[in-house]
């Protein structure tokens, strides 16, 4: 972007992983191997990008409804995502002097390759959670996509240090 445009307006911290298991199921590489992706890749991509962020930047972190959930299983990826609810809070602080928002997007179950590939879609996981969903159904990434969208746009300049909550009413 930089080598082309000459500036950089937007990050989206889209990269994550996950994997469930029990309390007995975690170890230091289960709880690295996540934290590193999901939170430090986070920090790191913000701290490279940041240098060529201007005024009216956006930086939107992909978080998680499960900072809110807080399903069983799911206690270090869990704990990831709720990172990523603070270091927004934070960031917006820091960064807010420059105009430069930030904000997080945390969706609910998403139909992608990752919930595809883990087993979720069309699993009883997937039931459940489309059970509790007000809107009855699994998202789709055009319903996230048009969210990011908006928080990139100077629609929402006015937004920062939110949490954006998009699963479908699933709380």
């Amino acid at each position: 972007a930089i080598t082309n445009f000459g500036r950089l307006d937007i990050l989206v911290n889209n990269s994550g992983i996950y994997e469930f298991g029990t309390l007995e199921q975690i170890t230091p590489e289960h709880f690295h191997k996540q934290f590193n992706t999901n939170v430090l890749g986070l920090l790191l991509t913000t701290q490279a990008a940041v240098q060529h962020l201007g005024e009216g930047a956006s930086i939107i972190n992909i978080g998680s409804v499960v900072s809110r959930l807080t399903p069983p299983g799911a206690a270090v990826y869990t704990a990831t995502k709720g990172a990523v609810d603070a270091i927004t809070g934070s960031l917006s602080k820091e960064l807010g002097p420059r105009k430069i928002r930030v904000n997080a997007l945390n969706p609910g179950l998403v139909q992608t390759e990752g919930t595809q590939t883990a087993g979720v879609i069309g699993s009883d996981m997937e039931s459940g959670y489309v059970a509790q969903t007000p809107l009855g159904r699994t998202g789709q990434p055009n319903d996230i996509a048009a969210i990011a969208s908006f928080l990139a746009s100077d629609d929402s300049y006015w937004l920062t240090g939110e949490q954006l909550l998009a699963g479908g009413g699933l709380r």
